[in-house]
């Protein structure tokens, strides 16, 4: 299940899935924050991927990323014990705010990095339009991948 808001976005992705002949995907063009809060099942994903979300670089601005103490809890919510959840960017600063908000939750997340910070580019990862833009721009794209430890529910 993929899930984009940006219109054109969507387009180029189905274009490239009838293109590959691959038919076992979903999309939804929508709010992710909306689907994961109101569509997807608490302990129904084995894993859930997060690539090139739009670092709102400006400080004024961070209130608007996804990745915030309370995306954390969600994701926890959603994944099953056991699931990952793996995030790229080419932001250094958003980087190391993700690392920073799933790294403060040890009780649900484990992460995955041998030096308990980023992990190389798994080979499952394609390589996406804004990671080559930001390595055009020299920036050093950044995995992260976290282990969901334990069966425990955060409350909402």
């Amino acid at each position: 299940l993929g899930i984009e808001v940006h219109t054109p976005g969507v387009g180029h992705l189905l274009l490239k899935l009838a293109e590959a002949d691959i038919g076992n995907v979903r999309i939804m063009s929508a709010d992710a924050m909306e689907i994961l809060q109101q569509v997807i099942p608490a302990a129904s994903l084995a894993g859930m991927q997060l690539f090139f979300p739009d670092p709102w670089h400006k400080k004024k601005h961070h209130k608007r990323r996804i990745v915030q103490p309370s995306f954390v809890e969600l994701v926890a919510t959603l994944l099953q014990p056991g699931g990952l959840f793996h995030a790229a960017t080419d932001w250094e600063g958003y980087a190391e705010h993700i690392l920073h908000c799933f790294s403060d939750r040890p009780d649900l997340f484990e992460n995955l990095s041998e030096s308990n910070d980023y992990v190389p580019q798994p080979d499952s990862r394609p390589t996406t339009k804004f990671e080559r833009r930001g390595q055009r721009l020299g920036h050093s794209v950044r995995d992260l991948m976290f282990r969901r430890t334990s069966d425990h529910l955060p409350a909402f």
